[in-house]
């Protein structure tokens, strides 16, 4: 903290005119999308935009039927806006820290509560984790993302990457996982010990299990989506 004149601070504050990067951090927490065209993002996300943009809600059949079922499987679903126009897009949500990929013909899993944005040219779809139903309410379901594009993500606080090697499991909590290799295939395990140790209605005993060869993507932040008490 610290005391400005109002000349200082917007000269400290302002966003940086000279970047144009498609997706480019104003800060750690606001994404800048310089928008030629349409971009995808998060529904809400939007804080602010500069030149002729207009939104649109993703309409139930934009992305087929496959994809409609999934997302009304979800409950909560990935609710997505399109971004049309020319001009400077501000994306932020709820204060988290954004970090951008540039996917070269790599794929990303990404949990669904958090995916920002990413480019049109970026295949993507909904996966269920089928496993997880009847065992916790939140976190059911995520997005994978292939091909070619821009990416952006966000997490509590600093991400922490796990590296997960042949013969060596790593295990995580649901809630403060964020994303890991497309490659990787997480199973669900229940620690019946612990569960009888802390109560039934801890969702520490449940946690995700990551064999082979590839990395995980984790927050200091246990993140509830939905109360898993009935």
């Amino acid at each position: 903290m610290g005391n400005y004149s109002i000349r200082d601070f917007v000269n400290k504050t302002q966003q940086d005119q000279n970047e144009n990067d498609y997706f480019e951090l104003e800060t750690d927490r606001v994404l800048e999308v310089n928008l030629n065209g349409e971009v995808w993002s998060k529904m809400g996300a939007m804080i602010a935009y500069v030149g002729s943009i207009k939104f649109e809600r993703e309409r139930m059949l934009e992305h087929g039927v496959s994809k409609m079922f999934k997302k009304a499987l979800t409950g909560e679903g990935t609710q997505l806006m399109k971004a049309k126009g020319k001009g400077r897009l501000y994306l932020a949500d709820q204060g988290k820290k954004i970090t951008i990929f540039d996917l070269q013909n790599e794929s990303l899993c990404v949990n669904g509560n958090d995916l920002l944005a990413f480019e049109p040219s970026t295949n993507w779809d909904i996966r269920l984790m089928r496993k997880m139903a009847g065992m916790m309410a939140g976190g059911l379901f995520n997005v994978m993302l292939d091909g070619k594009g821009k990416v952006a993500i966000t997490t509590h606080f600093e991400p922490l990457t796990l590296i997960v090697k042949p013969g060596e499991t790593v295990y995580t909590d649901p809630n403060a996982t964020v994303a890991w290799s497309g490659n990787l295939k997480p199973e669900f395990v229940t620690d019946i010990t612990f569960r009888t140790l802390i109560g039934r209605g801890s969702n520490e005993s449940i946690q995700m299990a990551f064999s082979g060869e590839g990395f995980v993507i984790i927050q200091p932040f246990e993140e509830v989506y939905l109360s898993s008490e009935s």
